[in-house]
């Protein structure tokens, strides 16, 4: 990474992370050092630090314990969402519930949700204010996405709503907390914080893709689940033309029907419909508010690597 002062934070984050979910009770320790030490692209954290730095923040040690607690969030939900997903593998790892078993995955989760107290408490109300209702939308969109993929009512709009409550919100409250940190400037917040906001949905839309051509070797994590689920990139094809109505699998097929081939022929059908494209134009165009949004903030080595951030995650393959 070209900012060495990012690199530090980041390897002070994963020792703090790794610190602060000590215990003596040996399974909560264990598995929680197993899904934290388990990789991960640190996006959410590392846009804390930009953000900081970005907004004029000169000591990063500030920062570390609230892009710490960020990660945290992330990686509990993580935990909850392999268990609803019945996914066995996570960032090329076995998951905690595959280890561990349902009871002590839900329980890890809980206690990494916990951890995020300790690492917010020095920060005071107002950030806690703002992470609080962070983890709010998260959940909100979680419990969005599950209910309308059981209700099979996920339409486009639908699926941008989730998209924004469970993966763009705390992307902001990221760059936000970050970027308050470092100045009283409403203007240069806002400027950060609706940066991280679109790209946030950029990195949803892009993994939403993946989940339908990505490599599952190199994702670490099997690919189709989204389609088990009757969520993601399925909404979008909602009412597009197919081109081989006959043969549409749908996710009953899945379920009721014993072929090995179902989940193949729905990504191919998915492939035919236009989706994709359909997706992938919304990532650039959201890729593209997060570029003008940093347009009124000087030219910095902060501003230059989010910048550089926005072409990773677009093109990200993993």
């Amino acid at each position: 990474m070209a900012n060495k002062r990012i690199a530090d934070g980041l390897a002070a984050i994963d020792e703090l992370l790794v610190t602060v979910v000590d215990s003596d009770i040996e399974t909560l320790h264990d598995a929680s050092v197993h899904i934290l030490t388990s990789g991960g692209k640190r996006i959410r954290p590392q846009m804390a630090l930009l953000a900081y730095l970005a907004a004029g923040g000169e000591e990063i040690a500030d920062v570390i314990p609230i892009a710490a607690a960020v990660e945290m969030v992330h990686t509990a939900t993580l935990v909850h969402d392999d268990i609803n997903d019945h996914s066995l593998t996570r960032r090329g790892k076995a998951t905690v519930h595959s280890v561990w078993g349902r009871t002590f995955a839900l329980l890890t989760g809980d206690y990494l949700f916990t951890k995020v107290y300790e690492l917010m408490a020095p920060y005071g109300a107002d950030y806690n204010m703002i992470m609080s209702e962070a983890c709010t939308r998260l959940v909100e969109g979680e419990t969005l996405q599950a209910y309308a993929a059981k209700q099979g009512t996920i339409d486009r709009e639908t699926y941008k709503r989730i998209i924004a409550l469970k993966t763009a919100s705390l992307f902001e409250a990221s760059a936000h907390m970050g970027a308050r940190l470092a100045t009283e400037d409403e203007n240069t917040i806002a400027s950060l914080s609706s940066y991280a906001y679109n790209l946030g949905i950029t990195f949803q839309l892009v993994d939403d893709i993946l989940d339908i051509i990505g490599d599952p070797e190199d994702l670490g994590k099997p690919v189709g689940n989204d389609l088990l689920q009757g969520r993601g990139v399925l909404a979008v094809s909602n009412g597009l033309d197919r081109r081989n109505d006959a043969r549409t699998t749908t996710v009953a097929d899945v379920a009721v029907q014993d072929r090995p081939d179902a989940i193949e022929q729905m990504m191919a059908n998915l492939r035919e419909s236009g989706a994709l494209e359909l997706v992938r134009l919304q990532a650039v165009e959201s890729a593209e508010r997060a570029r003008q949004a940093l347009i009124p903030l000087p030219p910095t080595s902060a501003k230059s690597e989010l910048l550089s951030l926005v072409d990773l995650v677009l093109d990200r393959h993993k």
